[in-house]
């Protein structure tokens, strides 16, 4: 007679199950964290609560109704009447990528302009997808001129334009003046990357004919990352439509999504249910503040934290009309080590600020107000640290 399958393990000498028994951990605690970085930013406490409530199926009648509700705040938060307009499964950058793998075929000309580092991510992705890239630069620290963008979409004549709104490595926010009629008039899809800009930075994505957009849940929205909103126009939809092939990404392919998302409710994905209930909460208070409130807010506290490194004798990066209210790149004084300073206010306070990102590492420092920490106490608290902190780490007192 054949031996049972369990009989034949020896679990006492099983190296798995030994190993696995020796670990004795205690449950985990993270300490509190001020973020002030380039993102996340802090979670509102009751975006975690809503997180933190009992799961729900995906495809239970109460969370298809939370869908609706989330869609129709994303709308709201964006300023448009997208039919599709969804959070992706998947942090911004999946959002990203939903972007481009839907609409970019092999051989599409698509231009893409490069103000920083999430730029030039943008120009990998087109590239994965086969796409026959031109790239527009500016200077890290500088904005594309309409005049610059016009020649290069008259030049090249491309399918997509693609153009990051808010440059979280440079904290520069592109104007937008403009370029979507100029899109429009080249039959040239518009994509705009809103990840350091939706719900803090205004922004009416309809008004501006955009034709696609991405963010992400964890800067402007006070959400954990995890969620990637995504929305498209009817422009962008016929472009799928006339696809000569299959999108080359099964999980991101917006024909399989927007079923799920659309009347039908059809199944794609076990979506991350909590995570939803969290942008659920989150844009429930957004809309609680109100858009433009939210947008003054962000700009009023960006405007203090700028005139307050300016009085410490500190240097901005970026020229006023082109800064972020989200995120600010301060140059870092010359004998200063700036990692060892960044560390030090995360050691001692807790505070997380951002060090500089590709051609800017070392450069600058990158702080960022944005969602729930965007308060004129976070900046007076940072301020006050500076003030006191920094000189010892100039003079050298304080060993790099």
């Amino acid at each position: 007679m054949n031996a049972s399958p369990i009989s034949s393990v020896n679990l006492s000498t099983n190296a798995t199950v030994s190993t696995a028994h020796r670990l004795q951990l205690e449950p985990i605690s993270t300490p509190h964290r001020l973020l002030l970085g380039p993102g996340p930013s802090n979670a509102d406490p009751r975006v975690l609560q809503a997180i933190a409530r009992p799961p729900l199926s995906h495809l239970d009648p109460l969370y298809l109704e939370l869908m609706n509700e989330v869609q129709e705040m994303l709308r709201y938060a964006w300023q448009t009447d997208n039919r599709i307009t969804i959070p992706v499964s998947g942090t911004g950058s999946a959002a990203m990528e939903a972007t481009i793998a839907n609409t970019v075929e092999k051989g599409d000309r698509v231009l893409v302009g490069v103000i920083g580092y999430f730029g030039l991510r943008l120009v990998d992705m087109c590239n994965r997808y086969g796409a026959d890239v031109e790239v527009l630069e500016a200077p890290w620290g500088e904005a594309l001129s309409f005049q610059s963008i016009e020649e290069a979409i008259t030049r090249h004549r491309p399918v997509l334009f693609a153009l990051v709104h808010a440059e979280t490595s440079t904290g520069v926010c592109q104007p937008l003046d403009g370029i979507g009629a100029l899109c429009r008039e080249h039959d040239c899809l518009l994509v705009l990357d809103t990840v350091t800009s939706l719900g803090a930075i205004p922004l009416k994505l309809d008004e501006a004919q955009v034709d696609l957009a991405y963010s992400c849940s964890q800067k402007g929205l006070s959400c954990p990352p995890g969620l990637g909103p995504f929305t498209m126009g009817p422009r962008a939809e016929a472009k799928i439509e006339r696809r000569k092939g299959k999108v080359p990404n099964w999980y991101l392919d917006m024909s399989g999504l927007k079923s799920y998302w659309g009347k039908d409710r059809t199944y794609h994905h076990t979506a991350p249910v909590n995570m939803n209930f969290g942008l659920r909460e989150a844009l429930r208070l957004l809309c609680e503040e109100g858009l433009e409130n939210a947008w003054a807010r962000h700009r009023n506290n960006s405007e203090k934290l700028w005139l307050g490194l300016e009085e410490l004798g500190l240097e901005l990066h970026v020229p006023h009309a082109l800064r972020l209210h989200t995120l600010t790149t301060v140059r870092i004084p010359a004998g200063v080590n700036g990692k060892a300073f960044s560390s030090h206010l995360l050691d001692k306070h807790g505070i997380e600020i951002g060090n500089g990102l590709g051609s800017l590492a070392g450069e600058v420092w990158r702080i960022g107000l944005m969602g729930t920490n965007s308060t004129a106490s976070n900046v007076d608290l940072l301020l006050n640290i500076l003030e006191l902190e920094l000189p010892a780490f100039r003079s050298g007192r304080v060993a790099a």
